[in-house]
Formats: structure tokens, sequence, C-alpha cells
């Protein structure tokens, strides 16, 4: 007698340990927990002390903090016809956790699969130079076009990021090509336009100095100074005919 009842009050302590271990559930602060009662949603519970009927209730847990998800290299054609590979990274949170379980089975696999379908497809619609230098943009419309599919299933889009641009070979080489030639073309501009401004400058030290012939004479001495200071053993420098112009007037009234 005594058996039976240590056996049934062990049995009975058994049973309470598992209602309390299957009914205890403590959720963190980034987590809430979907219900499901009979079948039927519930309030969602959490975060904290959550306390559920077992076997009448199941529990799914739910983590509201931003998800970062990688984007698979994805092989695009774009309208110029130019077989590129892109990846790219997608961050996505849940905003509500219940369409986030009873609207999509894996919101997380239909997250990337639109993620992926959509990068080719807005990807393929420019061109090159576009993909290459209007990545901002790019990267607008694609979270924008992802943000709007998957918000039926209360999931939020909040940034997508296009990462690596895989060009082909040939491809690598005449955009090298092209940015050398234009390298040339800056310097040849550059060094016109300093040829301009010298020119320009020339013609206003020459207007100066013909305007001042006194200005022209001491530039000459000047000139002089420099070249006497240099080891030459012969120096030809043209005089200005009014430097000697008093002295030839002087002789021919002799």
């Amino acid at each position: 007698m005594n058996t039976i009842t240590g056996s049934s009050g062990m049995f009975v302590l058994m049973l309470v340990v598992f209602f309390l271990w299957s009914a205890v559930k403590i959720l963190n602060e980034y987590e809430r927990g979907v219900v499901f009662r009979l079948g039927r949603v519930i309030p969602v519970k959490g975060p904290g002390l959550v306390i559920i009927l077992p076997v009448i209730d199941r529990l799914v847990k739910i983590s509201l903090r931003t998800i970062t998800m990688d984007v698979p290299s994805q092989d695009v054609i774009t309208r110029d016809n130019v077989s590129v590979k892109v990846n790219a990274v997608v961050y996505f949170k849940v905003m509500d956790p219940i369409k986030a379980v009873t609207e999509i089975e894996d919101y997380y696999f239909a997250t990337s699969q639109i993620a992926q379908t959509t990068l080719r497809s807005v990807l393929g619609q420019g061109h090159l130079d576009d993909l290459l230098s209007k990545r901002d943009e790019i990267n607008v419309d694609l979270q924008r076009i992802i943000d709007s599919q998957t918000e039926p299933w209360g999931i939020k889009v909040t940034a997508v990021e296009t990462k690596n641009v895989d060009l082909p070979v040939e491809m690598q080489r005449a955009i090298a090509k092209q940015a050398e030639a234009e390298r040339e073309r800056r310097a040849k501009v550059i060094h016109a336009e300093g040829e301009l401004q010298a020119s320009e400058k020339l013609t206003e030290a020459a207007k100066t100095l013909s305007a001042v012939p006194s200005a022209l004479q001491l530039r000459y001495l000047q000139t002089l100074a420099e070249i006497s200071t240099e080891k030459n053993s012969t120096i030809i420098f043209p005089l200005p005919i009014e430097l000697i112009r008093p002295f030839l007037s002087k002789m021919s009234d002799k």
C-alpha cells in the first residue's frame, strides 16, 4: 500500500515538473512568442516570463532584431549585353510576428529568394556604366521593390547594398584602356590650359614693357646680370637701338 502511494506521489511530482517545464517560457527582450492555442493564434506573448498550456498551446519564437543576409552572386546580363556577377547584402527585420509565421512558411528563405530575383531583374534593366557609377540609386530601387514584396509577410527591408561586381577579363581591359585614355585627355587639357595662361601673362608683360621703354631697358640689363654669373666664354646679347641712339646722335653731330 505504501509502495503504491509512493509511486503515485512520484508520478504526480513528475507531472508537476513536466507541466512547469512545458508551461514556463522565458523570452528575451528582442523576442516575441506567437502562440497557437488549439490551432488558433492568440495575442503575442513576451518579452519576459510567459506561461502557456502544455499540449494545448504551441509557442513559436520570433526575433525582432535586424537580420543581415548575404545574397549570393547572381549572373546578370546588363542592357548593353555585358555579363557580370553581382552579390549584395540585405538588412531586414520582423515587424509583425504573427504575419511572419502565418503568412509565409519560412520568411528568411522567402526573403532570400525575392532578393535574388529582384537583383537580377533590376540590374538587367540598366547599362554597365549605371551599375558602376549609380550604385546608390540602384540600392534604393532594390530596397523599395523588395520591401514592397515582403510587407504582406510583416517583414521590413531597411537597406540593400550591392557589394562586388565581377567583370569579364576583356571588359576589365577595355575599362582600363578607357580610363587611361581619359587620364591622357585630362593631362592634355591641363597642359593646354597652362600654355594658354602662360601666353596671356606673356602678352600682358609685353604690353607693359612696350608701354614703358625704360622698363624694357631695365629688363635687358637684368638679363645681362643673370647671364654674367654663368661660366660662359662668349655671350652674344642683342642691344636695343634705344640704348645706343644717344651716342649715335652725338657722333653724327660731330
